[in-house]
């Protein structure tokens, strides 16, 4: 029984880590349309503001839960404005400008704390013993974390008045202006609140996983392939995309190691993708999320 409780838990915490990468992603890509190839070095700027912050002294909860998200946020509404509001609607520039954009964030941040050395933080909470088995006291709470973000994200977006203009401004972004709608200011709005979830998943995960200028290359393909694999529907597409592809990552690391896990989420995608072209969400939950 306490093996399958940890093992339980093992494949709860691969679920949650596929959800937290990519639900910054599933807001910018879902709803914006747009091809955001810097998401993994957003990540990667959450976790270097926890660096940065804990080695000066600041609290690593505060840190992750404050600092890394608005950091990142503001790093995301200035990158709007100066690049990505220019190209709404031109999925092929956003990929080749924010390609370029990776490009220069990954070139920054080695010229600034080198390429050679991971920045480590100690995981807080130390190990749960279940029986004679032992689990991550911080992987259980990134767990929880993940499920409290998703619900805050699906909260805002449907009931408050920023996720309706969010929504019907993604949606029909010349009729919300006709009716008064600052759709500029909403664009800018929501990018930054993407960025802003990616950042705070990038810190969150820091302790866990290690910093380095190129760490984003891990993140960006399993993000882009859980949120295509779920679909259209931003929360729904994103979680179940999680819980199948994670799940099976999950079992398959287990029998056979990571590199094998790895595969089987790849392959897993491959013939979701060949039986169900428009995702999870394209088939079910169609009126989701």
């Amino acid at each position: 029984m306490d093996l399958v409780i940890a093992i339980g838990l093992q494949l709860l915490y691969g679920i949650a880590h596929l959800a937290l990468i990519s639900l910054g992603l599933a807001i910018i890509f879902g709803m914006m349309r747009v091809i955001n190839l810097a998401h993994g070095e957003f990540l990667m700027l959450g976790g270097y503001t926890v660096v940065v912050s804990t080695n000066a002294g600041v609290n690593i909860w505060l840190a992750m839960l404050v600092l890394a998200p608005l950091v990142v946020g503001i790093v995301g509404v200035v990158v709007e404005r100066l690049l990505i509001r220019w190209l709404y609607g031109r999925m092929v520039d956003t990929l080749l400008a924010t390609w370029g954009l990776s490009l220069l964030l990954i070139g920054i941040v080695t010229s600034v704390f080198g390429a050679s050395t991971a920045s480590t933080i100690a995981p807080p909470l130390g190990v749960v013993r279940i029986g004679d088995y032992s689990v991550s006291g911080y992987e259980m709470f990134l767990i929880c974390v993940t499920a409290v973000l998703l619900l805050a994200v699906w909260a805002t977006l449907r009931f408050t008045r920023l996720g309706l203009l969010a929504r019907g401004t993604m949606q029909n972004a010349q009729m919300a202006s006709a009716l008064g709608v600052s759709t500029n200011r909403i664009y800018m709005v929501t990018f930054g609140l993407g960025a802003a979830v990616t950042g705070l998943a990038g810190g969150l995960l820091a302790p866990v996983t290690g910093v380095l200028p190129t760490i984003g290359a891990t993140y960006i393909a399993k993000a882009f392939i859980t949120v295509i694999s779920g679909g259209a529907a931003i929360l729904a597409g994103t979680a179940a995309g999680s819980v199948l592809l994670g799940g099976i990552n999950g079992i398959v690391t287990f029998l056979s190691g990571p590199t094998f896990g790895e595969v089987a989420l790849l392959l897993t995608a491959i013939v979701l993708l060949r039986l169900m072209p428009r995702g999870i969400t394209g088939r079910f939950f169609r009126k989701s999320l």
